[in-house]
């Protein structure tokens, strides 16, 4: 089993930035995509960014330029840094971890942590 503990989420005004913070602990040798989903009420979950165990990337088109998904291996974390942001950003987001790639449904996920973006 994987345990994922998410950071970082809060309240900020349209144009400023977060950066959110994943820790993965337990069985992290089977992890090798990790990445951020988001909910916003009334909407689907949806894929924000992967990233691989070697580093490859892959954004939604709504985030593309704006956020940067980053991971430390040695230290099994991942981070989600999140400029410009816009007050659709606003939502859940939700640490994954995949023992597959990003094509495939994520095997873990954290408890979500609260985003806010006012205008």
């Amino acid at each position: 089993q994987v345990q994922l503990v998410e950071s970082g989420g809060g309240l900020v005004q349209a144009g400023g930035s977060l950066r959110l913070s994943c820790a993965a602990s337990g069985s992290t040798f089977s992890i090798n995509t990790m990445g951020w989903h988001r909910q916003a009420p009334g909407k689907q979950r949806e894929l924000v960014a992967a990233i691989s165990s070697g580093g490859s990337t892959n954004y939604a088109d709504s985030v593309k330029g704006r956020f940067t998904i980053s991971r430390d291996n040695t230290r099994n974390i991942v981070y989600l840094q999140m400029n410009s942001l816009k007050p659709e950003d606003t939502a859940v987001y939700y640490c994954n971890a995949y023992i597959g790639d990003w094509s495939t449904s994520p095997n873990y996920w954290g408890q979500g942590t609260q985003v806010t973006v006012s205008t």
